[in-house]
């Protein structure tokens, strides 16, 4: 008989890499990790008091998403994010997201549109909280699930590539002001104008929600970061 392989372990170190990706992803977030500036490895690893080692890896999964670079013998910039390029992020989900709008409004059933309720819900929930990698989990969630309902999961995946490319910064001040719970409640407008089979309203809300989204990358590039606190966790 022949000897199966071995499932790999996932190790300890795997785990820890994974844990501070999603720390280095919540300061991004928040601005805490500021466009343009350099952070090194050892210096992040004594934040969140751990070795340098899941730091590195946690960095260079992050370079692959386009979220940082290295930069040779002193560590990671994280990279900015200029009008032009959100803009054309902007013109590209719309190109691909508002005609899907209308394709999975047409053709995705009631059960399958309600579903989605609950995860819409947790966005708004999450931005009267302040919980801002709640809101953005829970956002991330609804639209690729959302679209995932056309049934083309690499138009899934080039959206979801989009996103993380496109993170918010600054979002602390922006919540301060209240300006994402308009933003999340379009979630719920845009759900309801799908249930009702109402394509153009479907499209149109969805082509809003984008322009909303945009003009909040827009005010978050222009506050000032708070200073960076990695270990506050």
């Amino acid at each position: 008989m022949t000897e199966s392989k071995p499932r790999p372990l996932i190790s300890v170190q795997e785990r820890l890499r994974d844990q501070v990706a999603h720390a280095l992803r919540a300061a991004l977030i928040s601005g805490e990790l500021r466009p343009g500036v350099v952070y090194s490895a050892p210096a992040l690893a004594a934040d969140f008091g751990v070795s340098a080692t899941p730091v590195r890896e946690a960095m260079l999964d992050l370079a692959r998403e386009g979220l940082v670079e290295a930069v040779r013998n002193k560590g990671f910039r994280v990279t900015e994010m200029t009008e032009r390029d959100l803009d054309e992020f902007t013109e590209i989900r719309a190109l691909i997201e508002v005609p899907t709008i209308g394709e999975v409004t047409r053709t995705a059933t009631r059960e399958q549109l309600e579903a989605l309720r609950p995860v819409a819900e947790e966005i708004v929930a999450a931005a009267r909280k302040h919980d801002l990698i709640a809101y953005l989990e829970s956002d991330r969630q609804f639209h690729l699930s959302l679209l995932a309902l056309a049934g083309n999961s690499r138009l899934v995946e080039v959206v979801g590539d989009l996103r993380k490319r496109s993170r918010l910064y600054g979002l602390t001040r922006l919540d301060q002001r209240g300006e994402l719970v308009s933003s999340a409640e379009e979630h719920l407008e845009l759900l309801d104008l799908m249930l009702t089979g109402d394509v153009a309203a479907s499209q149109e809300c969805i082509a809003r929600h984008l322009g909303h989204v945009r003009s909040l990358w827009a005010a978050g590039e222009s506050e000032k970061s708070a200073p960076l606190r990695l270990g506050q966790r």
